[in-house]
């Protein structure tokens, strides 16, 4: 007992720490990180590096929109309010000429927009950063940004991808506020008692905490993507809620069979507890995949997520062994209920179903696999694409500001592209340029730093995000003499999409080799940690059926490109955690001297509403992400919603079941060894 105390006091200590820092976590996050090592796009700015702002292309600028009765005064107030934020804000300034021009235009053009362009000095791929702060300084989305009758929002592809942290932190908000009272109904649903209820959830905003709070530290140090508290947030919720879930059901079923306080703590850590451990190291498995991704975005959001798990598997290791030590009394099942275990209804009614799918384990398995079949199919048609502008919703500040600068300017304008040539091939260059019909304007500007190289500026016809304009730059790419080099925002959002091209089979095949092995040991079964993996990468493909379907099929046309390797990790390793529960519970039984049908129907029965309950919890997290994220967040929070509901259901009532059925006792094969042998291995696995 007194060690349960020290450890709830460093739990409540580390929580008052974080708390702080979780609330600041988004500081610090970046729109920076999306740039590929080597690739064209960043080989375009180094060697642009030193050239003087004034011949730079910029991606960022104002627009002033009338909404009422503007006046001059309104729009020389915001311009000069526009030039002390920028005086304030490292990379950026307004010339006073363009200030000027900016008032002119307004008196001369009465109720058009105004754009006033800025001077960056930065590279392209630190503008989102400087649109952050300008943000930040002008309290636009905040309440600011208004003159009387004249609105004022930043635009250009740094101001979109700026607006996007802005954006993606509010939806953070309203999803937890979704989230965590599902969570909690679901809760009171599977074990009936307020007490039982709130300790998952207690734990699940302990890691969403204490993760926080690690990503603020990270994000001082490093390049922590602005996605990182959302796939943070998203993730820990769920898993820490789930672990700690596994762990009480099964004390309190140890507790309603007779067991005291102390055994039922030890047998739920030995049984749950080891199978938390080994489901949350498939997690981090999957996920340590992203690494691999030449990105430093996509790493950081890796971090962030192997973060979260590994702190709800250090919670429900030590917090919640600790809680049951010194409040176990609240949290036992009431006398003569059996509270958080299968009720008797629901276990005729699973027997029956257990019982049908063990008489014809054929029929049944070849049901689940045309189910998961059937919902894969559309991803055949799987098409990706990216970019801030259609991600931003529609009622946006920012969005409405680029719709309106787009009626007075090229929609390209915000988005040039920069075209890097040797000296000899400038007029050739030139001559491509001018005649392509994608492009509205052609701009010699000077030479690099080392004067080997002449810098042209292009302005497409089209948004940096559209369809339109990536094929222009591919087009220029494939066209333009071999000493060019063609940069940009566009440019950059097309090699961060070959780079993840290029290093998704290396992501499938770590997460495959890696999530096998780690099942091996867990299951010691090849048959069982080999139908865990394909029936994971089955629940993938259904998962990037369903988007095809919603978001290619719908709108935007296309699912976003960060969200392929997301989706991937998240549900591969996510999709591993019913399995396990269940694979353990069976081989548990069978350990004990049960046929492999019997251990079957036992696990079956015993799991339904423990893995109910967690699936439930878990799509109900993802689900409040698909009410209120952007479109990335949103992807990624429907195919993890999708992948565990199949997993919970078909799966695992279906697919796993028939197929141990049909193997039999071969369902524990290990090579040299044949069937296992209970007499040598009797420690019960995780469940």
């Amino acid at each position: 007992m007194r060690g349960a105390r020290v450890v709830l006091a460093l739990w409540a200590l580390a929580l008052v720490v974080a708390a702080p820092f979780a609330l600041r976590q988004a500081d610090e996050l970046t729109a920076r990180g999306f740039d590929v090592g080597g690739s064209e796009s960043q080989r375009a700015e180094r060697m642009l590096a030193g050239v003087p702002a004034d011949f730079r292309a910029t991606s960022l600028g104002a627009v002033l929109v009338k909404t009422g009765d503007a006046t001059p005064r309104d729009y020389e107030r915001a311009l000069r309010d526009l030039r002390r934020a920028a005086a304030k804000v490292d990379g950026v300034d307004v010339p006073p000429e363009l200030a000027e021009a900016g008032v002119w235009m307004a008196r001369e053009r009465p109720g058009r927009p105004v754009v006033v362009p800025m001077r960056v000095s930065v590279d392209e791929f630190s503008a989102p950063d400087v649109a952050r702060d300008l943000r930040r300084e002008l309290r636009i989305g905040a309440g600011g940004g208004e003159y009387g009758g004249v609105r004022m929002s930043l635009v250009g592809a740094g101001a979109l991808w700026g607006a996007m942290l802005d954006v993606t932190k509010e939806d953070l908000r309203h999803a937890e506020l979704i989230g965590f009272p599902l969570v909690l109904l679901i809760l009171l649903a599977v074990f009936g008692s307020i007490a039982a209820a709130m300790l998952p959830l207690a734990l699940g905003a302990a890691a969403v905490v204490v993760t926080g709070a690690l990503i603020y530290a990270l994000s001082t140090a490093t390049l922590m993507s602005f996605y990182t508290t959302n796939m943070a947030s998203m993730i820990g919720l769920g898993v820490a809620v789930d672990y700690s879930l596994f762990v009480l059901v099964r004390y309190r079923e140890e507790r309603a069979r007779g067991a005291t306080r102390e055994a039922a703590r030890a047998t739920a850590m030995r049984t749950s507890g080891r199978a938390v451990l080994v489901s949350g190291a498939a997690v981090v498995v999957a996920l340590a995949g992203l690494l691999l991704v030449d990105s430093a975005a996509v790493r950081s959001l890796a971090v962030g997520a192997i973060l979260v798990v590994l702190v709800a598997m250090l919670a429900a290791s030590t917090l919640v062994p600790a809680l049951l030590a010194v409040a176990g009394r609240w949290l036992d099942p009431k006398a003569g209920r059996r509270a958080g275990v299968t009720g008797r209804g629901e276990r005729r009614l699973v027997e029956r179903w257990a019982d049908a799918v063990l008489r014809r384990p054929a029929l049944s398995l070849a049901a689940g696999l045309a189910v998961l079949l059937a919902l894969a199919a559309p991803a055949i048609d799987l098409t990706t694409g990216d970019g801030a502008l259609r991600q931003l919703p529609a009622d946006n500040e920012t969005r409405q500001g680029f719709e309106a600068a787009r009626t007075v300017q090229p929609a390209g304008r915000g988005a040039p592209l920069t075209i890097v040539v040797a000296r000899a091939d400038v007029d050739r260059s030139v001559a491509i340029l001018r005649a392509d019909d994608a492009v509205v304007k052609t701009g010699v500007r000077t030479q690099t730093q080392d004067g080997k190289n002449i810098l042209i500026v292009a302005t497409p016809r089209g948004d940096g995000d559209s369809a339109e304009v990536k094929a222009l730059v591919t087009r220029l790419r494939e066209r333009l003499p071999a000493s060019a080099v063609v940069g940009g925002n566009t440019a950059a959002q097309l090699d961060f999409n070959a780079e993840i091209d290029a290093k998704l089979p290396a992501i499938v095949a770590w997460i495959v080799a890696l999530t096998f092995g780690l099942l091996l040991v867990a299951l010691r079964s090849v048959p069982l940690a080999l139908g865990g993996v394909v029936t994971n990468l089955l629940s993938v493909g259904a998962a990037f059926g369903v988007l095809t379907a919603v978001f290619g099929w719908g709108s935007p046309g296309y699912v976003d490109t960060i969200a392929i390797p997301l989706v991937l990790a998240v549900v591969f390793g996510l999709s591993m955690d019913y399995q396990v529960f269940l694979l353990s519970r069976i081989r548990e039984r069978w350990l004990g001297g049960a046929t492999t049908g019997d251990a079957v129907r036992h696990g079956l029965v015993t799991s339904t509403r423990t893995i109910t309950g967690a699936a439930l919890i878990m799509v109900a997290v993802f689900t409040a992400f698909l009410l209120t994220g952007v479109p990335a967040v949103q992807e990624v929070g429907l195919g993890a919603a999708v992948a565990i509901a199949i997993d919970a259901t078909v799966v695992r009532l279906l697919i796993v079941p028939a197929g141990m059925a049909l193997l039999g006792e071969r369902c524990w094969w290990l090579p040299g060894r044949g069937a296992l042998s209970r007499r040598a291995t009797r420690t019960p696995a995780p469940s």
